[in-house]
C-alpha cells in the first residue's frame, strides 16, 4: 500500500506540473499572437483608404478595429484617447486606427484549458483513489488470512464486503476457513474414535495372547503328557492364533477407512475444460523445470466424473511422473475404446522393477525407486480410489525405462 501511495504523489505530481507547464505555453502563445489578428484589419482598411479613399471603409465585418479617425477630421482630439490604437501615414494623412486588445480570447484560451485539465486530472485521480479503496485496501486486509491459515489459526475472522471485485473471493475465504475449522473438528474427532478403537482391539489382543503364553509354557514344561491333551492344546493354540489375526485385520482396516471417506461430486464436463485447467497450471512450472511438456492431439468430448477429483488425479501422476523421471519430457495422451477415454501420462527414466508395477496402487507401498524421495505410499492408492468412485479405472504399464499411467473415464451419452 505505501508503494501505491508514492505512485498515486507521483501522478499528482506530474498532472500539477502539466497544469503549470500548459498554462505557461497558453500564456507565452497567446503573448506571441498578442496584436497579430487587429494588425490585419488595420493594413486591409491602410489598402482600402489608399486606394479609394477615407469615405470607402466599412467597420461592419471587422472584429477588432473600433473606429478609424483622420487628422485632418479631428485634429485637436487625434491623440486624446483611451483606446488602443495605431498611427499610419496614408496618402500624406495620419490616420488612427482604434482597436481592442485580443486579450481576451487568449484568456477564453486559457480557462478552457484549464477546465479541460481539470476534468482530466479529477478523472484521473478518481479512478486511482478507487482502485486503493475498492481493490487494494480489501486485498491488504486479505493478507494475512492464508498465511494465518497456514498456522493453524482458523479464529481468524474474514470481514465480509460487498465489493464487486473481491466480494466473492472473500466469501470464497471464510468458506475455506470454515471447512477447514470443519475438517480439523472432524479429524480430531476420528482420531480420536480411532485411537479408543485401536486401544480396545489391543486390549482384545491381550487376552488370546496371554493364553497362548500360557500354553506354550505348559507345554515346554511337559505338563500335558496326554497326547490327546497336548492335541487339544494345540487346537487351542490355532484357534487363539487366527483370534489375534482377525483382530490385526480390524486394526489394518480402521488405519484404512479414512480412505473410504473420500467423497466425489459426480457430474459431467468435457475434457478440453481438464486439459486446459492441466496446461495452465504446468506451463510455466515445466518451463522453469526445462521439462517439454507435451499434449497429444485429442478429439473434445464430455466424459462422466467430478472434474477437480479428476484434476487431481491427472495432478498426482504428472507429480509422480516429476519426481521419478528423468526429467526430460512429459506426455499427455489421449484414446478412445469401448465409450471410454483413457487419458494417460507417459515419462521416461523409470528403473521400477517389472515385477513391482503390479503393487504402485496397493496402500502404503512405495516401490524401490523410491530411496530418498520424500512420499508416503498413499498417492496412487487415493487415485485408484477416486476414479473406482467415478466409476472409472486406473492402470500402470511398463516398457523399458518408460512407464505409462493411464486413466479411465466413461463417455456421457
Amino acid at each position: 500500500m505505501k508503494s501505491y501511495n508514492k505512485i498515486l504523489a507521483i501522478v499528482v505530481f506530474f498532472l500539477i506540473s502539466t497544469f503549470v507547464i500548459t498554462n505557461i505555453a497558453v500564456i507565452n502563445i497567446g503573448n506571441d499572437n498578442n496584436g497579430r489578428p487587429y494588425r490585419v484589419e488595420i493594413s486591409r482598411l491602410a489598402d482600402c483608404i489608399e486606394k479609394d479613399g477615407f469615405e470607402s471603409i466599412d467597420l461592419v465585418n471587422c472584429s477588432y478595429v473600433t473606429s478609424v479617425v483622420c487628422e485632418g477630421d479631428n485634429k485637436a482630439g487625434f491623440y486624446n484617447t483611451d483606446s488602443d490604437y495605431v498611427i499610419l501615414k496614408i496618402n500624406e494623412e495620419l490616420y488612427r486606427f482604434d482597436y481592442e486588445n485580443s486579450e481576451k480570447y487568449d484568456m477564453n484560451l486559457l480557462v478552457t484549458v484549464n477546465i479541460v485539465l481539470i476534468i482530466i486530472s479529477i478523472g484521473v485521480i478518481s479512478v486511482l483513489i478507487y482502485v486503493k479503496l475498492k481493490i487494494l485496501k480489501p486485498f491488504e486486509e486479505l493478507k494475512d488470512v492464508p498465511y494465518e491459515l497456514s498456522k493453524g489459526n482458523l479464529a481468524i475472522q474474514v470481514k465480509e464486503e460487498k465489493n464487486r471485485f473481491f466480494g466473492r473471493f472473500v466469501w470464497g475465504v471464510d468458506l475455506l476457513r470454515e471447512n477447514i475449522e470443519q475438517q480439523k473438528i472432524r479429524e480430531t474427532e476420528l482420531r480420536k474414535e480411532k485411537r479408543t478403537m485401536l486401544l480396545s482391539l489391543s486390549h482384545d489382543i491381550k487376552t488370546p495372547l496371554s493364553a497362548i503364553k500360557l500354553y506354550s509354557k505348559a507345554l515346554s514344561k511337559n505338563l500335558y503328557k496326554d497326547k490327546e491333551k497336548q492335541l487339544e492344546i494345540a487346537e487351542n493354540i490355532n484357534e487363539k492364533t487366527e483370534e489375534i489375526e482377525r483382530l490385526i485385520s480390524q486394526i489394518i482396516t480402521t488405519s484404512k477407512d479414512d480412505f473410504s471417506e473420500i467423497e466425489v461430486d459426480m457430474g459431467e464436463f468435457y475434457l478440453s475444460e481438464l486439459v486446459n485447467k492441466i496446461f495452465s497450471y504446468y506451463k510455466e512450472k515445466m518451463l522453469l523445470s526445462h521439462i517439454e511438456f507435451k499434449i497429444e492431439i485429442f478429439t473434445d468430448c464430455i466424459i462422466k466424473g467430478d472434474l477437480h477429483r479428476s484434476i487431481e488425479v491427472i495432478q498426482n501422476l504428472i507429480e509422480n511422473s516429476i519426481k521419478y523421471g528423468d526429467g526430460t519430457n512429459i506426455i499427455l495422451d489421449f484414446a478412445e475404446e469401448d465409450n471410454c477415454m483413457l487419458i494417460s501420462v507417459v515419462n521416461m527414466g523409470c528403473d521400477l522393477p517389472e515385477n513391482e508395477i503390479l503393487h504402485i496402487f496397493d496402500c502404503f507401498y512405495r516401490g524401490s525407486n523410491s530411496k530418498n524421495k520424500s512420499g508416503s505410499g498413499l498417492g496412487l492408492h487415493i487415485c485408484k480410489k477416486l476414479m473406482h468412485k467415478m466409476n472409472g479405472d486406473i492402470f500402470a504399464e511398463l516398457n523399458g525405462d518408460t512407464i505409462s499411467v493411464t486413466v479411465v473415464f466413461n463417455k456421457a451419452n
